[in-house]
């Protein structure tokens, strides 16, 4: 799906608006409940927004980080507080209350500037101050779908909640992608090899299941060194973009110019037929993650395909150009973008098998 032919034509993809956020419905109420991602939790977003001030945070480095560090009053800041930990502990300890007597919250930001206006709590341990985050936001069909196809169809497992119209998601650890670029790239000791070889990978998975918008800003790079080598990891960090726009290159990190600086690695590192060979290890691998999960994945495709979670001309344009990319006619039969996201899974399978 990825080619060096691609890389040259590179255009960048360009969200022009928002995404509208969409009702969790029934079925998949049902599917949170049967997987244990539904809880009752004793603090909800709209609690979060009572805050009555705010100051500007900036980045280690001076920067606006477009996050805003918020204060409730007196009165409330206690109960949010405790709130709050108890929250993390059904996160991380499935309620055991135990694991948070040594921690406090110790700031808790809004991004004022994301599309749903996330807040981020920062917890730190009062004996060694290591500290961890997690993150409330307003529940968005769209976005849990993303998580789960995550969850399934990736390297790697992602842990979050549902409370009513309020969703907990944990840190995904690593370097900011934007990060990577302007301060790791030019360090000797990056293999840029493996840098790309990975991004190739990240480029099938996003794409198969058309999680979308995923330049440098919404995903993190995970550096694991071993003992010859090291490993690159990229994982999504934004899943706003599950399967909401038109464009099929919305849906391909290879068309962001924010990513260029690894692009170009490709480029001059690789052969097409090296890109083919890491496509199809790709493929495989995600082609085995489907057959393990068979039924999670139908149940949760099930409900993906009853719901609307695009608009119209949304769904015309992108099934037109996925039947003309794939040279398909199947997915012109398509209704929604659920059924879009299927029809590129079986398509996957069925490539898998040949």
């Amino acid at each position: 799906m990825l080619s060096l032919v691609s890389f040259e034509l590179m255009e960048m993809a360009i969200i022009h608006k928002k995404k509208i956020p969409y009702p969790i419905s029934p079925c998949l109420r049902g599917y949170l409940q049967e997987q244990e991602r539904q809880k009752l939790l004793s603090v909800t977003y709209s609690d979060l927004m009572r805050y009555d001030s705010s100051f500007t945070l900036y980045d280690k480095y001076g920067k606006d980080s477009l996050w805003e560090t918020v204060l409730f009053p007196e009165s409330e800041s206690h109960q949010v507080h405790t709130a709050l930990k108890e929250v993390y502990s059904i996160l991380k300890a499935d309620g055991d209350v135990s694991v948070i007597e040594h921690l406090f919250v110790d700031r808790i930001d809004i991004c004022i500037y994301g599309n749903t206006r996330p807040f981020r709590i920062r917890i730190v341990n009062r004996i060694n101050d290591n500290f961890d985050y997690f993150y409330i936001k307003n529940a968005d069909a769209s976005r849990i779908y993303g998580l789960e196809l995550e969850h399934i169809l990736s390297p790697n497992r992602i842990n979050y909640l549902v409370s009513s119209d309020t969703l907990v998601e944990e840190h995904i650890a690593g370097i900011p992608g934007d990060q990577f670029i302007e301060h790791y790239m030019q360090r000797s000791d990056v293999n840029e090899i493996r840098l790309a070889k990975e991004f190739v990978k990240f480029n099938e998975r996003t794409f198969v299941r058309l999680l979308g918008d995923m330049h440098s800003n919404n995903f993190v790079i995970d550096i694991t060194p071993d003992f010859e080598e090291t490993h690159y990891r990229i994982r999504a960090i934004d899943f706003d973009q599950q399967s909401f726009e038109g464009r099929r290159v919305v849906y391909m990190p290879q068309y962001f110019k924010q990513n260029n600086p690894i692009i170009q690695l490709g480029i001059k590192l690789m052969t097409p037929e090296t890109v083919r060979q890491y496509q199809r290890e790709e493929q495989s691998l995600i082609a085995n993650r489907i057959n393990l999960s068979r039924y999670r994945l139908k149940d949760l495709i099930d409900c993906m395909t009853q719901v609307t979670l695009s608009k119209a001309q949304h769904i015309r344009r992108l099934k037109k150009e996925m039947s003309e990319y794939y040279h398909d006619p199947r997915f012109l039969e398509c209704k929604n973008m659920g059924e879009i996201v299927k029809t590129s899974l079986r398509m996957l399978l069925e490539k898998d098998r040949q």
